[in-house]
């Protein structure tokens, strides 16, 4: 089938939050359509839409982000345009990804993924470890809140928001000694030298999906869909699959302390699991290893195998 391309007069509309990451991840896609196509940037319209998790008096009090609500917190209003019509796709961080989109839009492209790691951000400590008792760090992340008060309980964590920019503010404003960011962001932003160290996920698995780029598109645009197929990276969807689908049976979101990373060798996929309790007092872990082909329902026996040794109330603060 010949689709009609996307042109300056016409130009394909991709809408994205504002921070300057979501905008360098919108500028990447933007990048590989063009290049998949031949098309000038010209041809692309970047739309800006701000989020309820994009308000400054929220993130400025420090608001945590289940007081706010959680699920579609950065993209209930990016979706809804895209219903609407007004943008044609959306690119996402898929960490802040609900499991299930809404009816209508689809969820099937993927760029390559970066870094999957934590960075340790500190002006005076190299990493970790090297924090003194009783250090203050700032983190919005209950998954990350809970893995360190389950490494290191004499910590005191304290609620951080904000893009990163705006945490390393925070942070050169002494309002915490340390944070935590993605090293994925930090590379796309040309700030890996902000980070004192990466943190590998033996010390902290990261969050499901994270350092992946999701493109977001209505589910009967067929023109957008065979665009999109031209720059799936196979590979990104595959681990994806595994980690959702982990996720999904957890019934996670921002609310719930869970982990996960899927990793390809060969036709094998090994997948590790982690799910806290939220203040840090128990972690249960497990990691599977099978074909690719089966790695959703490696994700869904892992997941319904942490929750059986969990019990009812392992989530509840």
């Amino acid at each position: 089938m010949t689709i009609s391309m996307p042109n300056p007069a016409s130009p394909l509309k991709i809408g994205t939050r504002g921070s300057p990451l979501a905008l360098a991840q919108a500028y990447e896609t933007r990048r590989r359509l063009g290049a998949a196509f031949d098309l000038p940037e010209e041809a692309f319209e970047i739309v800006v839409i701000k989020t309820t998790g994009d308000d400054m008096t929220l993130i400025n009090a420090d608001r945590p982000l289940k007081e706010i609500g959680n699920k579609g917190l950065f993209t209930k209003e990016i979706e809804e345009a895209m219903l609407r019509g007004d943008i044609d796709i959306a690119v996402h961080s898929m960490k802040d990804m609900p499991v299930e989109q809404p009816e209508g839009l689809i969820l099937d492209c993927y760029l390559p993924r970066e870094d999957t790691r934590d960075a340790f951000v500190s002006p005076g400590y190299a990493a970790l470890a090297d924090l003194p008792e009783g250090a203050v760090v700032g983190t919005s992340s209950l998954r990350r809140k809970a893995q360190l008060l389950n490494y290191r309980k004499d910590l005191q964590v304290v609620e951080f928001r904000g893009n990163v920019q705006t945490r390393l503010k925070k942070l050169e404003d002494g309002v915490a000694t340390a944070t935590f960011l993605a090293m994925a962001g930090l590379n796309r932003l040309g700030k890996s030298d902000v980070a004192s160290c990466a943190i590998e996920p033996e010390e902290m698995l990261p969050a499901v999906a994270q350092g992946a780029i999701g493109i977001e598109r209505r589910s009967d645009d067929a023109r957008t869909a065979e665009m999109l197929a031209a720059i799936h990276n196979t590979p990104t969807g595959q681990r994806l699959a595994a980690e959702r689908a982990f996720l999904a049976a957890l019934d996670g979101s921002c609310e719930t302390p869970i982990a996960a990373l899927a990793e390809l060798s060969g036709d094998k996929l090994r997948l590790r699991g982690e799910i806290l309790r939220p203040d840090g007092s128990e972690s249960l872990a497990d990691e599977t290893t099978g074909p690719i082909a089966d790695g959703a329902e490696l994700g869904r026996v892992m997941a319904e195998g942490l929750r059986a040794q969990a019990g009812e109330g392992f989530f509840n603060l």
